[in-house]
């Protein structure tokens, strides 16, 4: 299949990138308001079903509804739709037990992540200079958790908990890059933004047996806002692919924790420690280090890092 053309445009690409992370921000931030009233999967769900009006609007008015609709490859939808469905399940529900800015240093991992399981998977080498980053990526993620995983850590710890989750999730997240890395190839990307968001409203439902609840009118916009907002910011970071590079855009992800910072202290009130700002800043700098690499090498992926929900 044809790769889409892209535009050169480097300054827009940026302004899309930078606000679709905002906007990914402020879609945690909504599921972290509901998150002490509202099950993990019932969250899942309006987050899913609620972007698909968004994605439909978007398909149609750039004249691929037709190939929005029709996969080559229905099984590898189901596959991405389960382990994003998963990661997303997993880091709603720790978004309840973690402050804003520690669930998004932990998210930061998941280049690392990427490319031990590229490695495992895939095959691919990794040489000296990414050895590297995935070694000082995993000591950022370790001096992150410390405070979460140390000799006094219990499961009955809810913190404890989330912290556990959220790096079950970031994990999940980079077993869907690979697999994306692996669709892309035979579907376009229309077809795997519509149907991640479709598989997903559907698994969701069935976790409904388990506890979903009666919803306040409040919590019910809150809840919309997020499926909207979050369908807006995954159009929003799928064309800014279209008029940059992916090793141009790719460092503007780490605007996250600053949006994190801003939205967790102005809603929530909450502060990051300064264990989790070193070891954030250590992930921050071996993400780059991967991607600056990963640029050197000639392996970006503009399709795949397009399609990537980088707050599932």
């Amino acid at each position: 299949m044809k790769v889409e053309d892209f535009s050169s445009s480097p300054a827009l690409g940026v302004g899309l990138k930078v606000c679709a992370i905002f906007l990914f921000t402020l879609m945690a931030a909504l599921i972290k308001a509901t998150s002490d009233e509202v099950p993990a999967g019932q969250a899942v769900f309006f987050r899913s079903f609620f972007a698909i009006p968004v994605i439909i609007v978007w398909l149609a008015h750039r004249g691929q509804l037709r190939v929005g609709l029709i996969p080559q490859s229905p099984m590898g939808h189901v596959w991405r739709g389960l382990f994003g469905t998963v990661a997303m399940g997993l880091t709603f529900t720790g978004l309840g037990m973690l402050p804003l800015p520690e669930v998004t240093a932990i998210g930061f991992a998941t280049p690392i992540f990427t490319l031990i399981l590229a490695a495992i998977l895939l095959g691919e080498r990794i040489r000296l200079i990414r050895l590297t980053a995935v070694a000082m990526g995993l000591v950022g993620v370790l001096i992150i958790l410390s405070p979460r995983l140390g000799t006094t850590a219990s499961l009955e710890d809810t913190a404890t908990v989330g912290a556990i989750l959220i790096l079950i999730a970031t994990m999940m997240r980079s077993l869907v890059q690979i697999h994306i890395r692996q669709l892309v190839q035979t579907e376009h990307t229309a077809a795997i933004v519509f149907y991640f968001s479709a598989t997903a409203s559907v698994l969701a439902l069935l976790t409904l047996p388990f506890g979903w609840v009666a919803l306040r009118m409040e919590t019910l916009a809150l809840l919309i806002a997020a499926g909207f907002i979050g369908g807006a910011a995954q159009i929003l970071v799928t064309s800014a692919y279209r008029f940059g590079t992916a090793g141009m855009l790719a460092p503007y992800d780490y605007t996250s924790m600053l949006f994190a910072i801003i939205i967790g202290y102005l809603w929530f009130g909450e502060l990051p420690t300064l264990v989790m700002l070193a070891g954030a800043a250590l992930v921050i700098t071996a993400g780059a280090l991967v991607i600056w690499r990963e640029r050197q090498l000639g392996l970006e992926r503009g399709k795949a890092r397009a399609v990537t929900d980088p707050k599932a």
